[in-house]
């Protein structure tokens, strides 16, 4: 109890930025539908936010080392909020994306300064219960996020207006603690070839849960109308794939610390395959079925990207642990990028079950792509303890590396 009231205002911006980013995305998608927009244009909003993400990601260390950390944090919240107030006084689908790519900016900018804090604050008897601590109210604030949808009215300044007010007021926890601001951390370079170098198989299998994780959250609201589903129940699908999600992570955890890790990836992809197939064939099944369909959906992709991230740091020496996590999350965005333009097309062109087609073959080449690496090279052992990775900013590697470097090879 000490240690959650010790962080506790740095924990309580987690929840309000996480309650201010998640419920944007399923608002965007069905003001922009409610507007006239294209289901194209909806899936560009989705893939501006992670190409503003990927900036915040990149930019964030930079600005904490001229303005310092709470200045930092300041300057990306402003970003965030005026992007939300100003939805509703510009209606154009590219001036839409615009907002996105700053409230993208403001998501991974106020993480990386949160991270950094937390990185400074840990020590090593600490740090294992903080992170738990920390993915749990990341994840429970994103999955209270999606049920936001059953209550904000789609295109409507009050509902733009409010999560603005939401993302304000992450500011007022961190800026007004009486933590006093850790050191700057050092600028990491962002070496993609390094996932590559270490597991081919690991940085296919991120891009892929990018693909997954984007196209569904972005565009899945999208297939939600189309399928008939009220914006409440909107709500409760997504949380439903956030869900099961997390559910998985410790089975999924589990298994993936006894056996080799290549053949839980391929059990996974072959799964999601299923869960797509499971989710297309049970529209017609009432609310209900739509929610299990979706939980099963999160419990085989979502734990993908920690087990992929897992099998890298297998391969890779203490010292490259930081920059490979900027990496794997490099390949995460390139995926997430690409997939909700890529998945809203499908959508508009062939139904809304291309959105789980899209994902189905992107599951089913990493299978393929498994198999081929498995007669590649022997598996690895020793192997480094699974952690549940959260896709947060490039900082996340220094929070799990003293956990990784623990019976590593």
């Amino acid at each position: 109890m000490r240690l959650i009231v010790s962080f506790a205002a740095l924990f309580l911006s987690v929840v309000l930025l996480q309650l201010s980013s998640g419920g944007v995305g399923p608002l965007d998608a069905l003001s922009g539908l409610a507007l006239g927009f294209s289901t194209a244009q909806v899936g560009l909003l989705g893939s501006s936010h992670f190409v503003g993400f990927f900036i915040g990601c990149w930019w964030a260390p930079r600005l904490m080392g001229t303005v310092g950390h709470t200045r930092a944090f300041a300057a990306f919240t402003a970003a965030g909020a005026m992007g939300l107030m100003a939805h509703m006084m510009l209606v154009d689908p590219l001036a839409w994306a615009l907002m996105r790519v700053a409230t993208g900016i403001c998501v991974a900018g106020c993480y990386t300064v949160i991270e950094a804090w937390l990185q400074a604050k840990l020590t090593n008897e600490t740090r294992g219960r903080a992170m738990g601590v920390y993915r749990i109210i990341d994840m429970g604030a994103s999955l209270v996020a999606q049920l936001l949808i059953g209550v904000l009215t789609p295109a409507a300044y009050v509902s733009y207006n409010l999560l603005a007010i939401i993302c304000c007021a992450a500011l007022l926890p961190l800026t007004l603690s009486t933590l006093s601001p850790p050191k700057t951390p050092a600028v990491l370079r962002l070496r993609p070839g390094l996932a590559i170098a270490r597991s081919p198989l690991a940085a296919a299998g991120v891009m892929v849960a990018g693909l997954s994780a984007a196209a569904f959250r972005m565009v899945g609201p999208v297939y939600g109308q189309e399928v008939g589903l009220a914006p409440d129940q909107i709500g409760l699908f997504l949380a439903a794939f956030v869900l099961g999600g997390a559910l998985a992570q410790y089975p999924v955890g589990w298994l993936a610390d006894r056996i080799d890790r290549r053949r839980v990836l391929i059990g996974l992809s072959a799964a999601s395959v299923g869960a797509c197939a499971v989710t297309v064939t049970t529209t017609g099944g009432g609310p209900l079925g739509v929610f299990a369909a979706a939980a099963l959906f999160g419990a085989s992709t979502f734990p993908i990207y920690s087990v992929s991230a897992a099998h890298a740091h297998d391969w890779a020496e203490s010292d490259e642990r930081v920059e490979l996590s900027a990496a794997l999350m490099f390949f995460f965005a390139l995926g997430a990028i690409a997939s909700p333009l890529v998945a809203s097309a499908l959508v508009a062109g062939y139904g809304p079950e291309a959105l789980f087609l899209l994902i189905a073959a992107g599951h089913a080449a990493l299978l393929l792509f498994g198999l081929t690496r498995m007669r590649a090279r022997p598996g690895r052992g020793p192997r480094t303890p699974y952690v549940w990775t959260p896709r947060t900013s490039f900082l996340i590697g220094r929070l799990t590396r003293a956990r990784r470097d623990r019976d590593a090879p």
